[in-house]
C-alpha cells in the first residue's frame, strides 16, 4: 500500500511499515506474551519500550532494510516476496532479544529461577508432566 498508493520508495515504505509493526508488537507483548514479566519490572513500560525500540526496532528496521536492499535492490526479487523473506530472517533475532533483554525476568533469575530458552523448556516440561498426572 505504501509503495503502490503512496508511491514511496521501497526502503522508506519498509522502514515506516516496520516501525508501525514494532509498536503494535510491543503493545501485544506487553499485554499478552510477557505479561507476567512486565508487571514486576521497576521503571515501567517506557523503559521496556526503549529497550524494545533499541533491539527489536533496530533488528527489524535495519535488518529488513538490509534484506530488502539485498533481495530486491541487488537480486531483483519482487518486493512482496522480499518483504516476507526479510520478516522471516529477522524474527529469530527479535524473539531472542525480547526473551533475554527486553522482557527478561532478572529478579527470578537472581533468585535461582531460570529464564530464557532453558526456563521455557522447563516450563513446558512441567505443564506436560501435570497434564499426565
Amino acid at each position: 500500500m505504501l509503495i503502490r498508493r503512496a508511491r514511496l520508495h521501497y526502503l522508506i515504505a519498509t522502514a515506516l511499515a516496520v516501525e508501525a509493526a514494532v509498536l503494535h508488537n510491543f503493545a501485544w507483548h506487553e499485554r499478552w506474551t510477557w505479561r507476567d514479566r512486565a508487571r514486576h519490572e521497576r521503571g515501567g513500560w517506557w523503559k521496556r519500550l526503549l529497550r524494545f525500540q533499541l533491539s527489536t526496532g533496530a533488528f527489524s528496521i535495519g535488518g529488513n532494510a538490509a534484506c530488502m536492499w539485498l533481495f530486491e535492490g541487488i537480486w531483483g526479487v519482487p518486493y512482496l516476496i522480499s518483504n516476507l523473506a526479510s520478516i522471516g530472517a529477522c524474527s529469530i533475532l527479535n524473539f531472542l532479544a525480547n526473551e533475554w533483554w527486553v522482557f527478561s525476568n532478572r529478579e527470578k533469575s537472581a533468585m535461582g529461577g531460570s529464564s530464557g530458552l532453558r526456563g521455557l523448556l522447563g516450563q513446558a516440561r512441567a505443564v506436560r508432566l501435570r497434564s499426565w498426572g
